[in-house]
């Protein structure tokens, strides 16, 4: 047991030697970037074509409907993240989103392909439908450019959604998508931690993909306003990366590094004792359960008064 745990500790601080090196860090984001793309065409997902279509777009118009421009973002935020020099405040990454997640989720499954993001989403969804009633109001905190609200649509058509999330360029991006399919999804650009948004006015909120793109002291944050924002019996949910998956700890140390070169945060999201940290900010019966090889989802509940 001490040998299988010692590896990964081993190459995980040899990648964190490696990434603190600028032109190594640099060289590794361009390959991870450079490897996504590559994929995506592979699998027949039009990567270049369809970022070039939405370059057409009178963007600033959409960004003008949605920017909260008195918003002040978190030290946390403002750094690179998958490859983007700007990170999430940036068209570039912005545009790139829907086609991004589809090619790195393409590997969840041998038999998956361009369907691996779909799959992954259900298998989510599968969980909380076994587990949650159905909600009246769901938060999607950060919704990105709404593929996790479109999908909670989708399985909770008579629910109203609100989706939130730090980058106006997502949220851009989430409410032409919304205009395109013609539906109602009602978006605030905040920051998850202190979201404005009125106390107990959810049954529902969800957290999709974020937790392992923040620090621990953000995490604990965000858990206690999604606390605030629940009614009683309300439920957190959360899917995410899964650090007791033996894909992690058998990863190859040049996989590892281009992963963490775009992912500033992973170290403290994979020491994170997050059951601990959900009963710490008021929630109960925190129960844990993987969905894919690699993936977790996670359900706690506000208790009743």
């Amino acid at each position: 047991m001490i040998a299988a745990k010692t590896a990964p500790e081993i190459a995980s601080r040899l990648v964190n030697r490696v990434l603190a090196i600028p032109p190594l860090a640099n060289l590794a984001k361009h390959q991870a970037r450079q490897m996504m793309i590559k994929r995506a065409e592979r699998i027949g997902v039009p990567w270049t074509k369809q970022v070039q279509e939405l370059r057409q777009i009178d963007w600033d118009t959409q960004l003008a409907q949605i920017e909260n421009a008195q918003l002040k973002y978190p030290d946390y935020y403002c750094c690179s993240f998958h490859a983007y020099e700007q990170g999430n405040l940036s068209w570039d990454a912005a545009l790139e989103v829907e086609v991004a997640a589809r090619a790195v989720h393409a590997g969840i499954w041998a038999d998956a392909g361009a369907e691996g993001d779909f799959r992954l989403r259900a298998s989510y969804h599968e969980i909380l439908q076994n587990q949650i009633a159905p909600p009246r109001d769901i938060l999607d905190l950060g919704c990105s450019v709404g593929m996790s609200t479109f999908a909670l649509q989708a399985i909770y058509p008579q629910a109203k959604i609100t989706g939130l999330d730090l980058s106006p360029y997502f949220l851009a991006v989430a409410n032409y998508r919304a205009q395109q399919q013609n539906t109602q999804v009602n978006w605030v650009h905040a920051a998850a931690e202190s979201t404005g948004l009125t106390s107990e006015s959810f049954d529902l909120v969800s957290i999709f993909l974020m937790c392992h793109e923040l620090p621990q002291s953000a995490t604990r944050q965000i858990f206690q306003e999604a606390r605030r924002l629940l009614r009683p019996n309300g439920y957190l949910a959360i899917m995410d990366m899964n650090p007791q998956s033996e894909i992690y700890a058998k990863m190859p140390p040049y996989i590892l590094t281009l992963l963490k070169s775009t992912e500033p945060y992973l170290d403290e999201y994979f020491a994170l004792d997050i059951e601990e940290t959900l009963m710490a900010a008021g929630f109960q019966d925190v129960m844990i359960a993987p969905n894919t090889p690699r993936h977790r989802t996670i359900t706690a509940q506000v208790p009743v008064a």
